[in-house]
């Protein structure tokens, strides 16, 4: 058994999916999600701004960020969005502990703007997914820069400029 499906359901169980729930969006997720990817999360989530666009699933992992929508009338699900996280930008996050919710909103690489809500049934609940959120996007994000391969002294140090025999005089 691989790290997705040795995570995926215990996730799904903590967050009080039933098991026919978590069962229908498995392959769609594992579609998205690689096998050695661990779950951080698995919720329910809604839009606040479409409230009756359907029912959504959030996975998060340490990578990717994946949300399916299974629609009010015949229950199909749908990939609503698949994404690294370092792909997207412009995330936040509002807990809210007298509305049991955190909105998580964040820009796509295409340059849409997603809100999400997700609802918990304690205040303290509330503050583990500020907590998680805060790792995996504040944390694991800033330390995925860019890496500099050489800066402009070591490239010139590496390749000297040779001068033209008539420049030399």
């Amino acid at each position: 058994m691989d790290v997705f499906s040795r995570t995926f359901l215990p996730a799904a169980a903590e967050a009080g999916l039933a098991v026919q729930t978590a069962t229908r969006h498995m392959p769609v997720f594992r579609r998205c999600v690689g096998a050695s990817d661990a779950t951080v999360l698995v919720t329910r989530c809604s839009r606040p701004d479409r409230p009756m666009s359907g029912e959504y699933l959030l996975l998060l992992t340490h990578r990717r960020l994946v949300i399916t929508r299974q629609t009010r009338v015949l229950h199909r699900l749908r990939l609503h969005l698949n994404t690294e996280l370092r792909e997207l930008s412009h995330v936040t996050w509002s807990p809210d502990p007298r509305l049991h919710s955190v909105e998580l909103a964040a820009t796509a690489i295409d340059g849409i703007r997603e809100r999400f809500l997700v609802r918990t049934q304690h205040p303290k609940q509330v503050w583990q997914l500020d907590a998680l959120f805060n790792h995996a996007f504040r944390t694991r994000v800033r330390a995925t820069r860019p890496r500099v391969l050489a800066t402009v002294a070591e490239a010139s140090a590496v390749r000297p400029t040779t001068l033209h025999p008539a420049a030399a005089h």
